[in-house]
């Protein structure tokens, strides 16, 4: 009978106790694997697998996974998988996540790791993951090492294929330091980067500012990043240097994420801080072309991963920036033109051609805010700048586009709408008593002086300064009363050689006006003169025809009525003919004619090569009423002026 209960006591605890040391002779931490691997495939929406998986138990426990793959999505061209991992070694504290629901990471290894990261030329990728929400607990890394990490990315439509290493450098006394490295192509240019910045989970840290020293090169361009981020984590307190340099601020936008026009060679730098989720480049100096730059910058990323019809998600970029010094030619590219000094010779138009891309305003909304104290060169009337520019879901306003001369100014209010397929543009410009002796002077021709005052208007469409001349309609005139133009501008118009000559010499005679009018009708691009009559005590000039805007054909002619006998007179016309670029002046002194005329067409057109779209409009001149009605009346094929009506730009 005892045996008997001594074998039935060795059953109930020999059996159990033998099948408890088999299960630790034969467990195979394995078993999980499809367990373990189905949690993480529905966390990332992707397929992974595991080779093998260990588990070293304990108040914290250790999990080692062998052979990590993440699969590309399904249906992708066959090729290598997203990700390879050769070891994933993770430390959690299970007490802390049993008890508390806080899944606390002690140390995470990474070793190994292999991305290869693609989209194709149709916008497909297979890196982007659907992460799947958390569970409720939170999740602390105390520790986090890459070793020997290496990715390839290729993205067609960014012109995008290199390579970067990353891991993390630990050295006996120092802070560990994340490494990467990238070398390939990117916009379809060479680059070559290198960042040196703290321990990844220093990230976390805000007692301890996070170092970062950052050098790009991107074909010739050049960016270096390097100071320290007090808490990257909630983009606050950085104390940044950021410096870029190039040949052209254009070849920026790859880079940063916001389109900027062409520009000259460039050096400019700055302080670079995060603040409200909000990156802000302050204390800018730099130079671009022969042009001084300094200001403030500040731009709000937005959603970058949203739809471009999300206009709430869009960047808005708030830009306060002025020049001591500006040379106009350096701006070229925010109107369509190639930035820097001189013209191409070999262009066969004035206007530029080069459509302005909506989808690139549309990217962003930027508020500017731009002046300069002084506007360069020997032959520009202008002194100074200042324009207010907004552009929002791809509408442009201006309000205004204001230049001084003298003690005057040239101010200009414009909207551009985008209307999907064209830039819909209303302007209007006014001229506040320009002084004609700047003007004049720009020349280095012609003397004179006195003021001009006027106003003109245009309604048009295109999507080039080129096609909106073009397509435009409105007028524009100008009057001035009393003061003095050198008299070769008589003299030239009635072929009276010998005071041309003495003028060119640089013994002009001054002429004094009575009254000078020029108005202007245009119509489907076409600019006729309605009058145009230079009054003065030596004789009256005047001139009719028309300017083609969109062949840019001169079809002019200009007659003097001599108020004096003079010797050598020839008071014949003057038909000026060919194009804006390359005019024909006939009959004699053409070739000094020619010179004059172009300078005079380079002071005339001085707006038109910072706006083009923006020279016509309507305005008498109180003093010259009287002429301006009568010269109406009289030219054939003219149209009244229309009635003024109060108008809005924005």
């Amino acid at each position: 009978m005892a045996r008997r209960r001594g074998l039935r006591l060795l059953g109930w605890v020999g059996v159990p106790a033998a099948l408890v040391v088999a299960v630790v002779l034969l467990w195979n931490w394995d078993w999980f694997i499809p367990f373990v691997a189905a949690r993480a495939s529905a966390s990332i929406g992707r397929p992974v697998t595991i080779e093998h998986l260990h588990v070293h138990l304990g108040r914290v426990s250790t999990f080692e996974a062998d052979g990590i793959t993440v699969a590309n999505p399904t249906g992708w061209p066959q090729g290598p998988p997203l990700a390879r991992v050769q070891r994933i070694v993770t430390r959690v504290d299970v007490v802390r996540y049993l008890f508390h629901h806080q899944l606390i990471v002690s140390q995470l290894e990474i070793d190994r790791p292999r991305v290869e990261a693609e989209e194709t030329p149709d916008g497909k990728a297979n890196f982007r993951l659907s992460i799947a929400g958390g569970s409720g607990s939170s999740t602390e890394i105390d520790d986090l090492k890459i070793v020997d990490g290496q990715a390839h990315v290729l993205v067609p439509k960014l012109r995008a294929n290199f390579d970067v290493a990353l891991s993390t450098r630990e050295q006996p006394g120092q802070t560990p330091q994340l490494l990467a490295e990238a070398h390939g192509i990117y916009a379809g240019r060479p680059i070559v980067a290198q960042l040196v910045g703290g321990a990844i989970l220093a990230l976390r840290d805000a007692t301890h500012p996070w170092p970062i020293d950052l050098r790009v090169g991107n074909g010739a361009t050049r960016v270096q990043l390097v100071g320290s981020v007090r808490n990257p984590m909630a983009f606050a307190g950085a104390d940044l240097q950021l410096r870029l340099a190039g040949p052209d601020m254009s070849l920026l936008t790859p880079l940063i994420g916001l389109p900027i026009p062409q520009t000259p060679p460039y050096q400019v730098a700055g302080r670079l801080d995060f603040a409200n989720h909000q990156v802000t480049f302050r204390q800018i100096e730099g130079r671009v072309g022969s042009s001084d730059l300094e200001g403030d910058i500040d731009v709000n990323p937005g959603d970058i991963s949203r739809d471009s019809s999300q206009a709430a998600a869009r960047p808005v970029m708030i830009a306060d920036l002025r020049s001591r010094s500006v040379n106009l030619a350096d701006l070229g590219g925010f109107i369509g033109t190639k930035p820097g000094p001189g013209t191409n010779p070999t262009a066969a138009r004035v206007l530029p051609t080069q459509p302005i891309h909506v989808p690139k305003l549309r990217f962003a909304d930027v508020y500017l805010r731009y002046r300069a104290g002084r506007i360069q060169g020997r032959s520009m009337p202008l002194d100074n700048i200042a324009v207010a520019l907004d552009i929002v879901n791809g509408n442009i306003d201006v309000h205004p586009l204001s230049f001084g001369v003298g003690t005057g100014r040239i101010s200009l209010s414009a909207r551009l709408v985008d209307s999907g397929s064209t830039l819909r543009t209303s302007a209007e410009i006014n001229f506040q008593s320009v002084n004609v002796g700047r003007l004049m002077a720009a020349t280095h021709v012609f003397h004179g002086a006195g003021t001009i005052s006027g106003s003109g208007r245009i309604d048009t469409s295109g999507n080039s300064i080129a096609q909106m001349a073009a397509n435009g309609n409105g007028e524009i005139a100008v009057g001035m009363s009393g003061g003095d133009l050198s008299a070769i501008l008589v003299d030239l118009s009635g072929l009276e050689f010998g005071n041309a000559l003495l003028s060119a010499l640089g013994v002009p005679r001054s002429a004094i006006v009575e009254c000078m009018i020029a108005d202007f009708a245009l119509e489907r691009g076409v600019m006729q003169t309605r009058a145009l009559i230079l009054d003065t005590k030596e004789a009256i000039l005047t001139g009719t025809g028309a300017v083609n805007w969109g062949t840019e054909q001169l079809d002019m002619q200009l007659r003097t009525r001599p108020r004096h006998f003079s010797i050598g007179s020839l008071p014949g016309p003057i038909n000026i003919g060919g194009t804006l670029k390359h005019p024909s002046i006939l009959p004699g002194a053409e070739t000094l004619a020619r010179g004059g005329l172009a300078a005079a067409l380079g002071v005339v057109f001085v707006p038109l090569a910072v706006l083009p779209t923006i020279q016509f409009g309507t305005s008498d001149n109180g003093a010259c009423e009287h002429m301006l009605t009568e010269a109406r009346q009289k030219a054939p094929g003219t149209k009244p002026p229309a009635p003024k009506t109060a108008r809005s730009t924005r």
